[in-house]
């Protein structure tokens, strides 16, 4: 397992912390959808910790693959801190740490992908429970994706519905054709406590632009 090999990693006990029943993914799914969920997801999303603390994903990339204009795209995505992934190596460490945002209410999501050669690419994000869907993922610069989130194979699916641009007081959602088209963010359970990471953005023009899927489990205390 790719956990194996970056075991080193722990978080450490907090004795005060204190774990809360958390239902905002909960009330984005009918009792029917939700009900065909793995336990395991069930309790995965289900975890709130207190405001400020974190809970710690450790795993390893093993498929990353991009189209010529999905790398163009990845790179022109810098301009606005680097929400997409850049490499395509594969058998590399990753780790995720999500982290309750007070000031939002919603979670801070960083990825940490470790590269061969030079420093690993950090991703930074916050899953916001606002707006028209219900929840929605801030990427920074004040750009937006709202979120609409599906059952789909037993496996709990995040989709892109629409983009926006918010500039001081004004949200604009911004026109299709300057968007990278379709985004899914899919969560699949593996059993014994790992589970599958992927993203994959498909263009209507273009195809696939990228895809990338990592195994994690949870660190250890």
């Amino acid at each position: 397992m790719a956990s194996a090999r970056i075991s080193t990693l722990r978080t450490s006990p907090v004795s005060d912390t204190k774990l809360l029943d958390d239902r905002r993914f909960r009330t984005l799914l009918s009792d029917e959808d939700w009900g065909r969920l793995p336990v395991a997801i069930w309790r995965r999303f289900s975890k709130r910790f207190e405001d400020g603390n974190t809970v710690v994903y450790v795993g390893e990339v093993d498929e990353a693959s991009f189209s010529r204009a999905g790398w163009w795209l990845a790179q022109a995505a810098r301009l606005i801190g680097g929400p997409l992934p850049t490499g395509s190596e594969t058998q590399v460490p990753m780790v995720v740490t999500v982290t309750e945002d007070a000031a939002s209410g919603g979670q801070i999501w960083s990825r940490i992908c470790a590269r061969r050669d030079g420093f690993p690419q950090v991703i930074h994000s916050a899953k916001r429970f606002a707006g028209p869907t219900g929840l929605e993922e801030y990427v920074g610069f004040g750009v937006s994706m709202a979120l609409r989130i599906a059952v789909e194979h037993e496996a709990l699916a995040f989709h892109s519905v629409f983009y926006s641009l918010q500039l001081g007081p004004f949200r604009l959602r911004l026109p299709e054709w300057l968007t990278p088209g379709d985004l899914t963010v899919t969560h699949s359970d593996l059993g014994g406590g790992d589970f599958r990471f992927t993203l994959e953005i498909i263009h209507p023009r273009f195809g696939r632009l990228l895809r990338q899927s990592a195994v994690f489990r949870e660190a250890s205390s």
